[in-house]
């Protein structure tokens, strides 16, 4: 709908195609006649006015700057000067007394109030999956929950999914019902000021922000972030079972489809099994049987791992069914 407004539609058109009431059409009219506002100064911050409005209205420090040509950390530097942070209201839990959650809005007063213990540790969850889809990741943050508890530490979880056990309100000591993403993370860390963040158990979204995270001086508990690095990339991995000297399929990297082509031609032909770097849960990895199987998966593949440093570039893995060999 956000891009039928754009190309023109008007209300009773969008209405006639998705029977969406006209106040709701025009709520979403509202946000891309405000963002076409901020693309007539591409490649400049819009604003302080502008700015303002926008990130009340809801767009997403990370999203003004992709429109406009920007990074991220230059808006959330811009946004933090006017003194535009987010504040979190409470929500009650129903029927169980004194407890809450908090979401986030730049709209309201801050009810949120960070406990001076300085034993406390932040927990990235999962954010959003599908059914059937992460259920381990849920599992681990729980677990990490308990076992800090247990060692004395208050325990501070980030986390949107409504269907997980590690956003019931007692599964930590304070939940924070955000999205898991780096704008938010990061003013909830400053805000509460914990002893170090854990972002390994919460699956590939945590680990997306890891290094970004990172350079923005947060400290990260336990695996480093060279380390998950090599666990990710396929590149790094493969030398690093070669500097090991662990057996592993013959494999390479490519990142356009020439580079693709010449992998398959140097173990041999198809079939081929091909995945990209920087996901979990076998996103992304399918079976190739033709050349036109390869050209058609290298152009999709391209936006699967959008968010890491290896923005760029196709990062492919695959193995060759016949001999046990891999190319990626």
């Amino acid at each position: 709908m956000y891009e039928a407004i754009r190309k023109g539609a008007t209300d009773e058109e969008i209405f006639a195609a998705t029977y969406e009431k006209a106040y709701f059409v025009q709520q979403m009219r509202e946000l891309v006649e405000l963002e076409e506002e901020m693309l007539k100064t591409p490649g400049r911050l819009p604003s302080d006015e502008l700015l303002i409005k926008a990130k009340k209205d809801g767009f997403s420090d990370k999203y003004i700057a992709k429109i406009l040509g920007l990074r991220e950390k230059d808006v959330r530097k811009k946004r933090t000067e006017l003194g535009l942070v987010e504040g979190w209201c409470a929500v009650p839990v129903s029927g169980v007394k004194d407890q809450y959650y908090y979401y986030s809005t730049y709209n309201c007063k801050d009810e949120s109030t960070a406990s001076t213990n300085p034993k406390k540790i932040m927990i990235l969850g999962g954010g959003p999956n599908r059914i059937g889809q992460g259920i381990e990741f849920d599992y681990c943050c729980c677990h990490a929950a308990m076992a800090l508890r247990e060692m004395g530490y208050e325990t501070i979880m980030v986390n949107c999914n409504p269907e997980t056990v590690s956003t019931d309100y007692d599964t930590s000591d304070k939940l924070y019902f955000e999205p898991v993403s780096l704008e938010d993370v990061l003013q909830i860390y400053h805000k509460e000021k914990p002893a170090g963040v854990i972002v390994q158990f919460g699956g590939q979204t945590p680990l997306n922000i890891a290094r970004a995270l990172s350079d923005e001086g947060v400290k990260i508990l336990g695996t480093s972030i060279d380390s998950i690095d090599i666990a990710e990339d396929r590149d790094l991995f493969r030398k690093m079972m070669d500097q090991l000297g662990i057996p592993m399929p013959e494999n390479g990297m490519a990142t356009n489809i020439d580079e693709a082509l010449a992998c398959v031609k140097q173990i041999g032909g198809y079939l081929v099994m091909i995945r990209p770097s920087f996901v979990l849960g076998g996103r992304g990895m399918e079976v190739i049987y033709d050349e036109n199987m390869l050209r058609e998966y290298v152009t999709k593949a391209v936006g699967v791992t959008p968010d890491r440093h290896s923005q760029d570039r196709s990062a492919l893995q695959a193995s060759l069914s016949q001999t046990h060999s891999a190319c990626a």
